[in-house]
């Protein structure tokens, strides 16, 4: 007489012969099975067609779901893998040369930037691995991406002090007073190089961030004296492909002051500031103080004549990769759902070519940025950045040894 245990292993042999057999064979299969089991022909029809499968039955309203016998593990389906390492190899090089863009950036910075390398020589890749990176979705990017991704959380102190002498005649910032759909309404900021140390005089860089088309300038200063600010703005005022017509700013003293209220007035300039406290009335310049600033030059000190003619070296490189090269987004519209927000952007896209498409800019001009834009090599660009940003990291190092881990007074 077979036991129980026995029963159950003669099922578990014969339910994969069973389920597998056509209508006709099971009828013999049965017959045999019911003969060496003794169990109901409709008993073993049902163990046989349901073994390894969650079974639900109802008992007074209640539902229990239980497995007959060792439930057979379902056979993964491996699709072909469409990104091979080729891909990703390129990818992931674009990735570092693009600053680590996110996703929706990063894939119109491939469409626009890889055949301007192919030009330049600067890659080799076959028709198919370039047809796949130019088609590439922003959420493939990401989750490709996302093994390389690390956050990085440094929050330095603010250095802003309050300029209130002149508060009163500078008025806080309006749309009525702004066409922000205009080039030419800019925020500017001052970011410190100060290492942690706030004593002595140390590098401070101007940065200038156009609110209708993302345009950055920045320019490296001695320190916060208003003469320096003016004289850097200055010069950034000639550089920048369009007229400066607005300048807004926080409430610190190196702008709230004299000097750049006369400068304002002279050259025709609507000048307005921030409120009190509100660090995002400057959203579009402080997202340019880490994504340009801060990523690049870093958060050593940096208080010598040679380090400042090294940032700026940097920064005349930077400036054009930037703005040529690496895609912005725009938020259009915010709406509350509940306790959600709903954030909508625009299409990713560069300054330069928000330039292009805007009525505001003269045609020559526009002839003139798009002759720079066709001899610019994006790969060279960056390379010189990464040249000059180790050499500007060997000057920081020697002199944080020679006055003791960055305790410098004045230098």
């Amino acid at each position: 007489m077979m036991t129980i245990k026995d029963k159950r292993m003669l099922t578990g042999e014969w339910a994969k012969r069973y389920q597998e057999s056509s209508k006709a064979k099971r009828g013999d299969i049965l017959d045999e099975f019911t003969v060496l089991t003794g169990y109901n022909r409709s008993y073993a029809s049902f163990i046989l067609s349901h073994w390894g499968k969650k079974v639900s039955l109802r008992v007074e309203g209640e539902e229990l779901v239980f497995v007959l016998g060792k439930r057979a593990k379902k056979k993964r389906k491996t699709k072909p893998r469409i990104y091979d390492d080729d891909v990703m190899n390129l990818l992931k090089k674009l990735w570092y040369m693009s600053d680590c863009l996110c996703g929706k950036r990063l894939a119109p910075y491939l469409k626009d930037t890889l055949p301007i390398l192919e030009r330049f020589g600067e890659i080799k890749t076959d028709n198919e691995t370039k047809e796949k990176l130019m088609s590439i979705s922003p959420a493939t990017i990401d989750r490709l991406l996302s093994g390389l991704k690390r956050r990085v959380d440094m929050k330095p102190r603010s250095r802003t002090k309050p300029g209130s002498l002149l508060k009163h005649k500078i008025p806080i910032r309006k749309f009525s007073d702004w066409e922000e759909n205009r080039p030419g309404f800019v925020e500017i900021d001052l970011v410190s190089h100060d290492g942690g140390s706030y004593k002595g005089d140390f590098v401070q860089s101007l940065n200038v961030t156009d609110v209708c088309t993302g345009w950055t300038e920045m320019q490296a200063v001695k320190n916060k004296a208003r003469v320096w600010v003016c004289l850097a703005l200055d010069n950034i005022k000639e550089r920048l492909p369009f007229e400066l017509l607005g300048i807004d700013s926080d409430n610190g003293s190196e702008f709230i002051n004299t000097h750049l209220e006369n400068y304002c007035k002279y050259n025709k300039i609507t000048f307005t500031r921030t409120r009190p406290n509100r660090k995002n009335d400057n959203c579009f310049v402080e997202q340019k103080n880490f994504t340009a600033i801060r990523k690049t030059v870093g958060y050593a000190r940096h208080d010598t004549e040679k380090e400042q003619s090294l940032i700026n070296e940097i920064y005349s490189h930077l400036r054009i990769y930037m703005n040529f090269f690496l895609p912005s987004m725009k938020l259009i519209e915010k709406t509350r759902i509940g306790s959600k927000i709903k954030k909508c952007y625009d299409t990713p896209t560069t300054p330069y070519k928000r330039l292009l498409i805007s009525t505001y800019i003269d045609n020559n001009i526009k002839e003139k940025l798009m002759k720079e834009y066709a001899s610019l090599n994006p790969a060279q660009l960056k390379r010189n950045i990464e040249i000059l940003q180790e050499k500007l990291f060997r000057v920081a190092t020697r002199i944080d040894k020679r006055y003791n881990l960055g305790k410098i007074s004045n230098v």
